[in-house]
């Protein structure tokens, strides 16, 4: 059902700009408390709130989900804060440093505004005991004050409890005390903004030309319930923009691909994509076809590297996409997930010595888009979905016994996240909130860590980029992959050292590339299948050496699929499940239940193509092999 935003959305596309102004009218002191926060200058944030809803016009026919529009101004307005800062940070009047760490550089240049706030003593005060709080406090509060936010939508733009926020709130007050906090609420009121900021606004937009988006063909009656929020999910293409420290938001229609027309190859070409032309289907006189270029050969430009078969094993029993596997005593288990048709409790075991599967225990609560972590001969199933609501529940499965025991939830309920282990201690990483059906969607900078013997989450450093993530250990560090179009069409890798509670960035993935598979093998990362921009099913492989910090081409896999889960298991991979979209992910989707085995030690077979294949890529032609 259509909400009140996007209702309005309709009529904006539709030529009434004036309607505009009940969107700006509505969300205005969020986000000009949202930009105050960052920036701490009142004069700045009221030109940058401005940019904001002019930049979100300007833009109106790119949101694809209207329903989360205000999700899409915060994710704009942390852009425009973003670039600000850093536009502040280069004048010649300012005391920055070359080599300063993003956060120190927000500092600086924050501190700079408010020296240069001068025209009120008591704004000048009261920054000076803000500045004392811990940033969560201080956030909350000019949430509250300036934004005129009550503690249920303050938790829902910072993904946690109105209790906490409430809890916050009452500290922060106790630290400022009362005389302050009675100035700073007067301060804050002085500062919002008025009617006559709307009416600029509707003034501005009337000069600005947007076209409708079109019409798009309804989905058939008579889905499930279930099968609608699949769809739904993949549909909008969920993802997320970037701030310096935290990015707020998701929803977000993916960038275009950008594919260079002539470039030349690398290195010497060994393998050829799944992807193929067939010459007599292009037309041409010659015999020549053309490739047009897509997301799928920009995934080329990873180095060729030889090694590795893949050979096919027993399908899974039950056809599942975004399932979770994780490996015990050498056999490989399977918890939970999705077909077209609902979601799964389920959990299979599969013996790769003998090639069979045994149904086991199914789980207490049945999800997908959950994470698992097997450590101490026991199997931690961690978060996940169902029927658009995001789960905190943690259960710990024992593969011996067959048993299931409930655990301390996390503190923040979350899917589409990364979990793994170091120490007897399990790490939660990033990815999504959903509620109320999946109409409530948030996605989430927080990272949590588990102790196994005090049965206890703790909260740890955030992860520095907002998105969906993959996590793998390797030695002592975690690596952790973080899909989120709108800031890179590469997956982007960060490596978390639980020591040092610090985050380092290591390199991108290739280009091109959505919902792979991340498992890790003798120290090496691999990405595993996935679907490309154009919404084709992928069969790469990718590795990643965190030595050289490289990412490496291997052989593809035979069977390309996406949502799809991995593992390993006696110095092997197993790529389990997932789904295939036949270049149409809105209808048409498929559950497989297809099970593949990589060995990175045996050699693939190349093929010569001198003669055959020439060396540019992009505006490629294929000569027919008679």
């Amino acid at each position: 059902m259509r909400t009140e935003d996007g209702k309005i959305i309709g009529q904006c596309l539709n030529g009434e700009t004036e309607a505009f102004g009940l969107l700006v009218d509505k969300y205005k002191a969020s986000i000009y408390a949202l930009v105050y926060s960052r920036i701490r200058n009142f004069h700045d944030a009221q030109d940058i709130t401005q940019e904001v809803f002019l930049e979100a016009y300007r833009d109106l026919r790119t949101l694809r989900y209207r329903d989360s529009f205000l999700w899409w101004l915060y994710s704009i307005a942390y852009n425009n804060c973003r670039n600000w800062l850093r536009a502040q940070s280069k004048r010649p009047d300012s005391t920055f440093i070359e080599d300063s760490a993003p956060e120190g550089v927000e500092r600086l240049v924050q501190a700079t505004n408010i020296e240069n706030q001068n025209d009120n003593p008591m704004d000048e005060h009261l920054h000076k005991a803000l500045d004392l709080l811990p940033d969560k406090y201080r956030e909350v509060l000019t949430l509250y004050y300036l934004g005129g936010m009550d503690s249920i939508e303050i938790a829902k733009a910072l993904c946690t409890t109105p209790s906490a926020i409430r809890q916050r709130l009452s500290r922060a007050r106790v630290q400022l005390k009362g005389e302050l906090v009675d100035m700073m609420g007067e301060s804050f009121r002085q500062r919002r903004l008025d009617a006559v900021f709307t009416f600029r606004i509707i003034e501005l937009v009337k000069r600005i030309k947007i076209e409708p988006t079109p019409s798009l063909r309804g989905l058939p009656w008579g889905l499930s319930l279930a099968t609608g929020i699949l769809i739904t999910l993949f549909s909008i293409n969920i993802n997320l923009t970037s701030t310096d420290r935290l990015m707020y938001f998701h929803n977000l229609p993916l960038a275009d691909s950008s594919i260079q027309q002539v470039g030349e190859y690398p290195v010497d070409i060994a393998k050829v994509s799944e992807t193929s032309v067939i010459s007599e289907q292009q037309g041409s006189d010659n015999g020549l076809g053309t490739i047009v270029p897509n997301a799928q050969n920009a995934l080329f430009m990873a180095p060729q590297a030889d090694g590795g078969t893949w050979t096919k094993k027993a399908d899974m029993p039950t056809a599942r996409h975004s399932l979770s596997a994780s490996s015990f005593n050498g056999k490989i288990y399977t918890f939970g997930g999705f077909d077209n048709n609902g979601c799964f409790s389920v959990v299979e075991e599969y013996d790769p010595i003998e090639d069979t599967w045994t149904k086991k225990a199914n789980m207490p609560t049945s999800r997908g888009f959950l994470s698992t972590c097997s450590i101490n001969d026991k199997i931690y199933a961690i978060g996940g979905m169902n029927a658009g609501t995001s789960f905190s529940v943690v259960e710990e499965y024992n593969p011996i016994a067959n048993k299931w025991t409930r655990k301390a939830d996390m503190l923040t309920a979350r899917s589409h996240f990364g979990a793994s282990m170091m120490n007897d201690k399990i790490y939660v990483f990033g990815g999504l909130r959903m509620a109320n059906m999946g109409q409530e969607q948030k996605n989430i900078t927080s990272v949590e860590e588990y102790d196994l013997a005090d049965n206890k989450w703790i909260e740890k450093s955030e992860i520095p980029i907002e998105g969906l993530t993959w996590a793998c250990t390797i030695k002592d560090k975690i690596y952790v992959a973080i899909m989120n179009a709108m800031i890179s069409k590469s997956i982007m890798l960060e490596e978390y050292d639980p020591a040092t509670n610090k985050w380092e960035r290591k390199a991108d993935m290739p280009p091109g590339r959505r919902w792979p598979s991340v498992c890790t093998l003798d120290g090496k990362l691999y990405a595993i299948g996935g679907m490309s921009d154009d919404d084709t099913d992928l069969t790469t492989v990718e590795e990643y050496d965190p030595a050289s910090d490289t990412w490496t081409r291997k052989t593809d896999i035979p069977t390309g699929r996406f949502s799809l889960s991995s593992s390993e298991s006696n110095g092997l991979i197993y790529a389990i499940g997932g789904m295939q979209g036949n270049n149409n992910v809105w209808n048409g989707t498929r559950t497989i239940p297809t099970v593949e085995e990589y060995n990175p030690k045996t050699e693939s077979k190349s093929i010569d193509f001198k003669g055959k294949f020439p060396t540019t890529w992009g505006d490629t032609k294929l000569a027919q092999n008679k």
